[in-house]
């Protein structure tokens, strides 16, 4: 059971799509033995029984980030499980230790992937070169920013509110300063690394496969997110609207 618990939270808090995490559970279930189980995940728990004699255990999720190379992990000791290889004891042991992991990548990393990612998405959105430079230094910057207050500030989609308030005056900025020529087209490209691509990939695939209430809630969220991010530039927009009038 705690092997079983702790593998799905491990992925649920990773960005697994639901049905993986249901799936994982009963195959490591029926690995050791126990063929009768039932798992029951949502974006915010996970409930799991053994059996209709056996008593039935609640996870909470309270947090949840994108972490592919742990979900990745879980699944290589799960394979492990169901080929015989590992006792209940060494996968548990395993699991902690992949819970215990780090992030993958180190923030600094990560602040410059979100840099590069704004500029190439700029090229791809068809623009020039002359912007390319604003896109970077105002993506790696809104970046900074989601994550700082993400640490500051607990109230979920407040962080992605401000550091799209913060790429749109950037953005205004390079323009102003003759340094950048497409506003539209630096601010759109500098919001892509806010935008939450794998929750929404993650909704439509959980949609798909049958599980309704974790696809309208992860929907439901990544429609929340993308709101934010959406007011953030529009309160600059009107903002600079209302100066010029």
């Amino acid at each position: 059971m705690e092997v079983c618990l702790l593998a799905g939270e491990i992925m649920l808090r990773s960005g697994a799509e639901t049905h993986r995490v249901e799936d994982t559970m009963v195959r490591i279930a029926a690995a050791y033995g126990i063929l009768h189980t039932h798992s029951y995940v949502t974006p915010t728990a996970i409930i799991f029984s053994s059996g209709s004699h056996s008593p039935t255990e609640l996870v909470r999720i309270s947090d949840r980030s994108t972490d592919l190379q742990k979900v990745a992990k879980v699944n290589s000791v799960s394979r492990l499980i169901s080929s015989g290889e590992l006792t209940i004891k060494e996968a548990f042991t395993q699991l902690k230790e992949i819970e215990q992991d780090a992030q993958a990548y180190p923030i600094w990393l990560q602040i410059i992937a979100a840099a590069l990612a704004s500029g190439c998405f700029l090229i791809m959105y068809q623009g020039g070169w002359g912007d390319f430079l604003p896109a970077v230094m105002t993506g790696a910057i809104g970046f900074s920013c989601l994550i700082y207050f993400h640490q500051l500030v607990e109230i979920k989609f407040f962080a992605e509110f401000l550091a799209a308030i913060i790429i749109g005056l950037l953005s205004v900025l390079f323009v102003t300063l003759s340094l950048g020529a497409d506003l539209d087209k630096i601010i759109i490209a500098s919001v892509m690394p806010l935008v939450p691509g794998l929750l929404i990939t993650n909704a439509v695939r959980d949609l798909m496969v049958g599980h309704l209430v974790s696809g309208m809630s992860k929907g439901a969220e990544a429609f929340l997110t993308s709101f934010a991010i959406g007011s953030g530039v529009a309160v600059v927009f009107s903002f600079l609207s209302r100066i010029n009038g």
